[in-house]
């Protein structure tokens, strides 16, 4: 037998009397689909004797078992592979690369545009190396630019976005499962930014771990040094290598390059399409137990005119990881005092707004517990409301807008083969005149199946009021694949949930499905979702009952023949909801003709918005103004301008004009951020919405601005100050954070809000906390 593999089409060649009939070609022909290439071949000869059976079925088995084996290969050699150097003892973070240790390391010599050129040679050379050693691993950077004056970068803060800035990113897949991983990213500043991988959508960037990097500029460029220690992953730990991908950003010139796949139909955080990073040591993460006490101190009035409160509180979250893979976590009389304040919001509709979660101890592992399709975040729905999610653990500690002390809780997370776990149980403490204690659980269970799709159920248990007979059941599947067609992304999603509680009767079901097509050119999806009339998970969040949801949307990206213009896109966004007997209650047709991005970085827009709403009963849309019941058509429209973010005044205006119920409505949005330095720089956010119906005329305003002083990445201020008019009160929330070491932190927190009452500003509130945390890992 004769092999030839490289990638392509398979074809067969049987000598000496084997006979092939017409299912044979039918099963190469789905052999090719599998290998997804169009250029090249696989050759399969069998040279068989004479006698041989003749049965069509033993020779499909024979090719299954050869065939398969090459469709792995096949995709296999599509991943560029890196291998991982030895990290000596002793090793110390310059970010230079000056270290003899990497002198003799493997390295990627440079990446491939996927901006503004897919395929093209970029602009700067970037070299990428890795040490390991069983404790620790170390990624070094060198980013050649030949205009090191151009470099763009003025974030220090931990978690900036980069938005507009120069800076490199890493991806790991520790599973190798690719559907889950880590983010770590650096700019020159040394600024640092972690996530978690969530599926091919928004990463969760609100979780955070221990680790390093340093960065250094010179006449070529910059480069940087990372250092991870594993006891902050989970990983395999029978694996010697990880899905391994790095990409960079060049803000200036708008250039994306990247190591693995570098095509614009994928995005950095799809690891079923990184690279491979090889010769990997056995690690050692300890005894996987980490200890974090923490100690608080403050003092505040909670009320207008109360007597000054004085507190000091000691809180411990433990973590004990079970092999490498499993981590399990406690906390004990849990203090979120870090966590920073919402970004308050202005409502015109008639659902209520979801807030994503902040906290450290419910983020760790929170891609586990995402639930549906669409990449597990919030899913179904359109047209003015609509969507769920099946577990919200915002619902927990947080109860209408009051904090409820979380007494302990415990957690079980990570990966077993194939299966994903979680397992989270909390105890709350009660609130006078709000809410007695409360004991919830939720358990999360998906299993991976084929190369990138998955099956699972969720299951939670309690409700925050305490209420009885509270539990949610629900089971999901996901059939994801970034092969279709040969290169493309698909995915179909369905769900399936039923919510109960002794206060609910009726249909208390929710199910939904979801079909997309997400890729660069076409961007193509749709969705279909079924609230019941008693549908109200205790643990999860729902904005609309008793509807039908059928949305859609088509977008296509195209590159005009004109040179100042990189990309438009044009945008068909359809939505209709109904209620459960299939009558009408709220449509849209979104529409974006023009949506240009400019090659200087700004950005041009405008829409065009038909809507529809029906109302069966009277909708108080602001104080006093009450829409009647009745059917409402309206169009509206949108002009947006986005300035280059690499620009030292950068931001965006927004204004929303037209019709609006039997009156008109003119939303303007405007975000505003000023560079002074990588020190100092400023961010504005301001909302006006003025509405003129026959029921009354309001205005709604939102003000927010936000100091930012950068020391350096490890000691940080800034103040957020918040106004809005319907609650007219002025809110301040202003932190400093000082990592001290990689383990330990200082936060000190000042909140203040000021309210109107009687034409008098009055103090309404302030606390001041002082917090002191510091890990021990063994």
């Amino acid at each position: 037998m004769f092999i030839c593999a490289q990638n392509v089409h398979v074809a067969v060649e049987i000598q000496q009397q084997v006979y092939l009939d017409a299912k044979v070609p039918r099963f190469l022909s789905f052999a090719n689909a599998l290998l997804g290439k169009q250029d090249d071949f696989v050759m399969v000869r069998m040279n068989s004797p004479s006698g041989v059976s003749r049965s069509t079925g033993s020779q499909a088995l024979f090719l299954l078992a050869v065939l398969l084996p090459l469709v792995a290969l096949s995709q296999a050699q599509d991943r560029p592979v890196l291998r991982a150097g030895v990290l000596p003892e002793g090793f110390q973070l310059t970010g230079t690369l000056n270290d003899s240790a990497w002198r003799d390391a493997d390295a990627i010599e440079n990446l491939t545009t996927i901006e503004p050129i897919e395929g093209g040679v970029p602009t700067g050379r970037t070299i990428v190396k890795v040490l390991a050693n069983r404790e620790n691993i170390v990624i070094g950077i060198v980013c050649e630019d030949p205009d090191p004056g151009g470099i763009v970068s003025f974030s220090k803060a931990r978690d900036s976005y980069f938005r507009g800035e120069d800076s490199i990113r890493i991806v790991f897949d520790t599973f190798m499962d690719g559907r889950s991983g880590y983010i770590f990213a650096v700019n020159p500043e040394g600024a640092r930014f972690d996530a978690l991988v969530s599926g091919t959508e928004r990463d969760n960037s609100n979780w955070d771990t221990i680790w390093e990097a340093k960065t250094s500029r010179d006449s070529m460029g910059w480069s940087a040094e990372i250092k991870i220690p594993l006891k902050s992953l989970s990983f395999n730990g029978a694996l010697r290598e990880w899905g391994f991908n790095v990409e960079r950003q060049m803000q200036r010139l708008q250039e994306t390059s990247r190591w693995a796949s570098p095509l614009r139909d994928y995005r950095i955080n799809q690891t079923s399409r990184s690279g491979l990073l090889v010769a990997l040591p056995e690690f050692d993460f300890g005894r996987g137990l980490s200890m974090r006490p923490a100690v608080s101190g403050g003092a505040g009035q909670l009320e207008i005119e109360a007597a000054t409160d004085y507190d000091i509180d000691a809180s411990l979250d433990v973590t004990q990881k079970i092999g490498s893979n499993l981590v399990s976590s406690l906390t004990i009389n849990t203090d979120f005092a870090e966590t920073e304040v919402d970004t308050r919001r202005t409502n015109l509709t008639r659902f209520p707004v979801f807030f994503p979660e902040k906290r450290t101890f419910f983020l760790e592992g929170a891609d586990i517990f995402q639930f549906g399709s669409g990449g597990g975040r919030r899913y179904g729905g359109g047209g003015g409301g609509g969507g769920i999610t099946a577990f919200h653990s915002r619902r927990i500690g947080l109860l209408s807008g009051t904090e409820v002390p979380l007494v302990v809780g415990g957690k079980l997370s990570g990966r077993v083969g194939n299966t994903n776990l979680g397992v989270l149980a909390v105890r709350t403490n009660d609130v006078s005149e709000l809410v007695t204690d409360a004991t919830m659980g939720v358990v999360r269970i998906k299993q991976n199946i084929l190369e990138e799709s998955s099956i699972g159920m969720i299951a939670t248990v309690g409700d925050p009021e305490n209420l009885q007979g509270a539990w949610t059941l629900g089971t999901d599947f996901i059939y994801q694949t970034s092969r279709f067609r040969g290169d493309k992304n698909f995915s179909v999603g369905a769900w399936f949930v039923v919510a109960n509680r002794d206060d609910l009767e009726g249909d208390k079901t929710a199910t939904g499905l979801k079909i997309d097509y997400p890729n660069n050119d076409w961007d193509i999806s749709f969705s279909y979702t079924r609230i019941g009339e008693s549908f109200d998970p205790s643990l999860g969040f729902v904005s609309r009952r008793r509807m039908q949801s059928f949305s859609g949307s088509s977008d296509r990206r195209y590159r005009p023949s004109i040179s100042w213009i990189r990309w438009n896109y044009f945008e068909l966004r359809p939505s209709v909801v109904t209620d459960l007997d299939g009558n009408w209650e709220s449509y849209k047709l979104f529409t974006a003709p023009v949506n240009l991005t400019l090659e200087s970085g700004d950005r041009f827009e405008f829409n065009a918005n038909q809507e529809g709403e029906r109302l069966i009963e009277p909708f108080e849309i602001a104080e006093g103004v009450i829409i009647p019941p009745g059917s409402y058509h309206w169009q509206r429209y949108r002009l947006e301008w986005a300035a280059a973010p690499q620009r030292v005044l950068s931001g965006q205006i927004t204004w929303w004009f037209g019709p609006f119920y039997e009156g008109s409505l003119d939303q303007i949005n405007l975000r505003l951020t000023w560079k002074f330095s990588s020190l100092f720089n400023i961010e504005f956010s301001g909302e006006r919405n003025i509405g003129n119906l026959p029921q009354g005329e309001f205005i709604q305003e939102r003000v927010g601005t936000r100091l930012n002083l950068n020391f350096s990445p490890d000691l940080v201020f800034n103040s957020y100050v918040q106004y809005d008019n319907l609650s007219r009160s002025v809110g301040t929330n202003t932190k400093l954070r000082w990592t001290f070491a990689p383990v330990g932190d200082l936060f000190v927190v000042y909140n203040h809000n000021i309210r109107d009452l009687e034409d008098r500003w009055l103090r309404d509130s302030n606390q001041l906390v002082v917090k002191l945390q510091y890990a021990l890992r063994y």
